[in-house]
Parts: C-alpha cells; structure tokens; sequence
C-alpha cells in the first residue's frame, strides 16, 4: 500500500472553457474605467461644483473618494466578470 495522492483530473480545463481570464481581464478593465471616470467627475467637478458642506475626515475628500472608486472597481469587475462567465457557461451547454 502506498500513500501517494489518487491521480486527479486536471481542473484548469473548466477555467479555460469558460474563458475565466478573458472574463476577468474584462472585467478588471470595465471597472477602472468606470471608478476613473466617476472619481474624475467627482473630485474635478466637471459637472460643477458639488452643494453640501460635509467634512471629510483626515484623508480629506479626495482620499475618501478614492477608496469609493476602488469598492466601485472591484464590485464593477466582479459583476462583469460573475455576468460573462454566466454567458460562457450558457454557451457552452448549448453545444452540447
């Protein structure tokens, strides 16, 4: 008897046909672009100045809306990337 590991199929095979980089490599780019856009709106008030005389605590403003755009970022990017590899998943059955 010997204790070595039952051979095991490999698992990349399900991340390749569901094209799971290519998804996320999409995904990562449609949220910083988003987080850029909506940061530089934000904080170069290209729509003008923002009303309200709220406090922003010792990073100042920009600071807090930098850590916005980064959560808006990541949520964008997991949406787009959750979203497209869903549809490559459909497409997939759908051959067979």
């Amino acid at each position: 008897m010997t204790d070595d590991p039952p051979d095991r199929p490999q698992s990349g095979g399900l991340v390749q046909a569901l094209q799971v980089p290519r998804n996320a490599t999409l995904g990562v780019l449609a949220g910083v672009g988003l987080a850029v856009v909506v940061y530089l709106f934000r904080v170069l008030e290209l729509l003008g100045p923002f009303a309200g005389t709220r406090q922003y605590p010792v990073i100042g403003a920009e600071g807090w809306f930098l850590l916005l755009a980064f959560v808006l970022a990541s949520a964008t990017a997991l949406l787009v990337t959750a979203l497209l590899t869903v549809v490559s998943a459909y497409r997939l059955s759908r051959e067979f």
